[in-house]
C-alpha cells in the first residue's frame, strides 16, 4: 500500500499479578505504525486500498458508527491517496461532532447518516443500489474493513510477528472478527489466539470468526477462542474502573490505551491472569490496534 508504514516495537508489561503467576507479557505497539492509519486498521486498508486504486476507482465507500477507527483510518488513508471518501453512519449526528468525526470531515470525507433501521439493511442489493444512485460509483469496505482482502493483510502481518517475537498466545480486542481471523489464519496454530470482545452480547462473534476462516482458506484452524465478559457496558461504553485502569496504564506503564477497544483488552488479560487462563512460564502478547483517538471522543 503506497502508505508509510513504521516499525513498531514490542513494550514488556510488569503487571504484578503476571510476575506472581510467571506469566511474561509483551506488548505489540502497532499504534505506532502510523500516525493516523494505525493499528490494525492499516493492515485491514492495505489490499483493499491499493485494489480500489488498481481497478480505477477515485470514490471509496464505507461503514460504521460514530466512534469508528475504521471511519477514522479510512478517511485518512483516502485523503493521503487523493481518493474521495464516504462514510455511511448509523444514526442521527450528534452535534457538536466527536473527535473521529469531526476528524474525518477535516480529512474531506463526506458523512451520511442513516436510520439504525436502515443501517440494518446495508448489505442488501436495494441499498447499495440507492448508494450507487446518490453517489455514484464507488469502491465499497465494509464496516470495520472486515472483508477477504482485510483477513489477507492482518495474516501477512501475524506471519511477519511470528518471526520477530516468540510467543504461546497472543490477545487482541475483538469488534467485527476480521482482525482475529487475520491472525488465526497467519499464525496456523503456531500460538493460541484470543479475542476480547468489546461488545455486549458478543457470543456472535465466534459464528463470524469462523465464517471468515472459511472463506479464507480450507486450512481447519484450532487454538482459538473469544472472551465475552469484558466489555463494560458494550461498544464505545466504559466503567470508571476501565478509566482507571487507562490512567494506571499510562502513567505507571507509559501504554496509552483507549476505553473502546485496547484498554477492554487489557482489562480482559489481567483477569484471565487472575482465574490461572495461562500457564505458568508462558509469553503472553498483547496486540495493541491502535485507535487511540478514541480517547478524546
Amino acid at each position: 500500500m503506497p502508505l508509510p508504514y513504521t516499525a513498531t516495537p514490542i513494550q514488556q508489561l510488569l503487571l504484578p499479578e503476571a510476575l506472581h503467576a510467571g506469566i511474561n507479557i509483551l506488548v505489540k505497539r502497532e499504534d505506532l505504525n502510523h500516525t493516523h492509519v494505525s493499528g490494525n486498521k492499516w493492515w485491514k486498508l492495505k489490499y483493499n486500498l491499493a485494489t480500489a486504486m488498481r481497478q480505477g476507482h477515485q470514490t471509496v465507500l464505507t461503514f460504521g458508527g460514530a466512534y469508528s477507527n475504521h471511519i477514522y483510518a479510512t478517511a485518512a488513508a483516502a485523503n493521503r491517496l487523493k481518493l474521495t471518501s464516504i462514510a455511511i453512519v448509523r444514526g442521527e449526528e450528534t452535534r457538536p461532532l466527536n473527535h473521529t468525526l469531526s476528524f474525518a470531515k477535516e480529512q474531506g470525507m463526506h458523512v451520511h447518516y442513516v436510520s439504525r433501521e436502515t443501517y440494518r439493511q446495508k448489505e442488501t442489493s436495494e441499498f447499495l443500489g440507492l448508494l450507487h444512485d446518490q453517489f455514484g460509483s464507488f469502491y465499497q469496505i465494509p464496516e470495520g474493513g472486515t472483508n477477504l482482502l482485510a483477513i489477507q493483510g492482518v495474516a501477512e502481518f501475524a506471519r511477519q510477528l511470528a518471526q520477530e517475537v516468540t510467543f504461546d498466545y497472543v490477545c487482541l480486542p475483538v469488534g467485527t472478527g476480521g482482525t482475529m481471523a487475520g491472525m488465526i489464519a497467519g499464525l496456523e496454530g503456531a500460538a493460541e489466539v484470543i479475542g476480547i470482545s468489546v461488545l455486549k452480547n458478543g457470543a456472535f462473534l465466534s459464528g463470524e470468526v469462523a465464517g471468515w476462516l472459511k472463506k479464507f482458506s480450507d486450512i481447519p484452524y484450532g487454538k482459538w477462542r473469544i472472551e465475552t465478559s469484558y466489555h463494560h457496558g458494550g461498544y464505545a461504553k466504559h466503567t470508571p474502573e476501565l478509566r482507571a485502569l487507562i490512567e494506571e496504564m499510562k502513567t505507571g506503564h507509559a501504554l496509552p490505551l483507549d476505553a473502546v477497544y485496547t484498554a477492554k483488552m487489557v482489562a480482559g488479560v489481567r483477569d484471565l491472569i487472575r482465574v490461572g487462563a495461562f500457564n505458568e512460564g508462558s509469553t503472553v502478547l498483547l496486540l495493541h490496534t491502535g485507535g487511540l483517538q478514541g480517547q478524546y471522543n
